[in-house]
Parts: C-alpha cells; structure tokens; sequence
C-alpha cells in the first residue's frame, strides 16, 4: 500500500489522510533525537487493509532519514517491529 504520509511536528503526530479519513501514529519528542511512538490510530471502517503497517513503514523510513530513533511504547509498534528485524535497530529501550 502507497500512502502519503506526512510528519506533523505541531501536532506529535505521523499521518494520512485514506478515503477522507485521518490514519496517524501519535508521537511524543523524548530528546531532539529521539521520539515516543505512543499510539497508531486507523478509523475502524479502514481497518483490515494494511494501512496501520504502511503508515509504521513509512514513518520509520522517515525517523531513519533524519537520524532519529523511537521508543515503540504503541502495541502495534512494538509488534511490526518484532516482524521487521531490518528496523530494529531505530528502537531505543523504553
């Protein structure tokens, strides 16, 4: 799945925008460096299509390109990295 995402530093958030709907991952600045990926939020009428996955992939690929790392305290984090050991290493103890 191709989504736009987008990085919202006002809001601590990672999102875009399926069908009119906002799928997103709440994040909360730990240290310049560093965030807390606290929760991924998908309206329940997209569930089940891949969008929770894709939006983790892409934000990963963003915290990856500018030199950052997460916490993973989100469940859903925590489980797609556990299935993806190529993105481990962006994951700081919480």
């Amino acid at each position: 799945m191709d989504l736009q995402v987008q990085r919202d530093d006002r809001h601590n958030k990672y999102y875009a925008m399926v069908e009119g709907r906002e799928a997103r991952i709440r994040f909360a600045p730990v240290d310049p460096h560093t965030l807390d990926f606290q929760h991924t939020e998908v309206p329940l009428e997209l569930r089940g299509r891949g969008i929770a996955g894709a939006l983790v992939k892409a934000a990963l690929a963003d915290v990856r390109s500018r030199g950052e790392r997460i916490v993973p305290t989100c469940p859903f984090v925590k489980a797609y990295l556990a299935r993806h050991p190529e993105d481990q290493p962006l994951a700081v103890p919480a």
